[in-house]
């Protein structure tokens, strides 16, 4: 079998289209950074050695670093081999490394000699970096998904998809729901750069001409942050607001976070107790500790609300929308929304 390199665009390409499984070379520490969605790591040298032979290729060169690595990983050989063949048993892969060079060219080689059919990137992840900011500079015709805490926007973007809407959920790819709570029930977030490389592949799927829904967010969502050409566009993109009574949200922020220990709300109650002002702060946290769960949440939902109000005259969104919904009839409100959406998009 034989190996061959091919351009990012290409690789994207067969990867997406044939879903073949994908080796990322790299050391656990530079996978773990960030990688190309869906690749398993199988990496060539871990941290350790990948710090050695870096200094013997600085200090000695290419021959010596290559005969040192051979030193290092060639009792590991037959483990690789058996790990690739675990996760590939068709033997048809794809591999890549930091710039397509020694690391994954060592892994083909030794795949090949086990019969791999190998698919290679040319310039590595350093080229598929180059290839997520560019999905950022693209110009797209997003929609501002807007409205209050509680509103249910999220839930909202997925009937949305449901009706064969195009929507990027930047909260589910972030693993938090943007408050200073967004991460309780959530999943570890990932590290700012693999959560550009997620948002940048959902992206990649859109039809860049169409209308995408997006959730109105501010500049970062729990650690990871939204990039930069990305935020710009939503700032300054067509927003049509849901507006969702607060009997509602209140209950629906009830039944989201009522379930967690009293002990924890208080603890991120106290996160935002500069912002929301000492004595509101004091006396969401009296509620909590009298069991009061549904004044705590009116408590939250005035602070937030504020915050919300204040964000929307900071945006400039081009046009602007409004729209009555109702989660009790969430299907005519579906359709209320794409219907604003049209005259959005159309300048009706």
């Amino acid at each position: 079998m034989q190996s061959h390199s091919v351009s990012v665009e290409e690789f994207v390409g067969i990867y997406k289209s044939k879903k073949l499984p994908l080796f990322d070379a790299r050391s656990t520490s530079e996978y773990q950074r960030g990688h190309i969605p869906g690749a398993q790591s199988l990496p060539l040298l871990d941290d350790e050695a990948r710090k050695i032979i870096g200094t013997i290729y600085k200090q000695e060169g290419r021959e010596a670093a290559v005969l040192k690595g051979f030193e290092l990983v060639g009792p590991e050989f037959y483990k690789k081999i058996m790990s690739a063949s675990e996760m590939a048993p068709n033997k048809v892969v794809m591999v890549y490394c930091w710039r397509g060079g020694m690391r994954s060219n060592i892994l083909a080689w030794l795949l090949q000699m086990a019969g791999f059919k190998v698919t290679l990137l040319k310039g590595g992840y350093k080229t598929f970096r180059h290839w997520v900011i560019d999905q950022y500079s693209q110009q797209r015709n997003y929609v501002v998904l807007g409205g209050r805490t509680g509103s249910g926007k999220t839930e909202i973007l997925h009937l949305l998809a449901q009706e064969g809407e195009q929507i990027i959920d930047l909260e589910g790819i972030a693993h938090h729901k943007g408050s200073a709570f967004g991460a309780l029930g959530q999943e570890p977030q990932f590290l700012q750069e693999h959560f550009e490389n997620n948002v940048s592949w959902v992206l990649s799927n859109t039809v860049s001409s169409e209308p995408i829904w997006i959730e109105n967010e501010s500049r970062h969502i729990g650690r990871n942050q939204i990039p930069p050409m990305l935020f710009e566009q939503i700032r300054t993109a067509s927003k049509l607001t849901v507006n969702v009574s607060l009997e509602t949200r209140t209950n629906r922020i009830l039944q989201e976070y009522g379930i967690f220990d009293t002990n924890v709300l208080i603890e991120k109650t106290q996160d935002v107790s500069r912002r929301m002002g000492p004595q509101h702060a004091k006396e969401a946290i009296q509620y909590l500790t009298d069991g009061d769960i549904r004044n705590w949440v009116l408590k939250m939902l005035d602070y937030y609300d504020k915050t919300y109000q204040h964000s929307g005259m900071s945006q400039e969104n081009k046009k602007v929308a409004e729209v009555d919904f109702s989660w009790e009839e969430k299907e005519v409100g579906i359709r209320k929304i794409i219907n604003k959406k049209k005259e959005l998009y159309n300048g009706e």
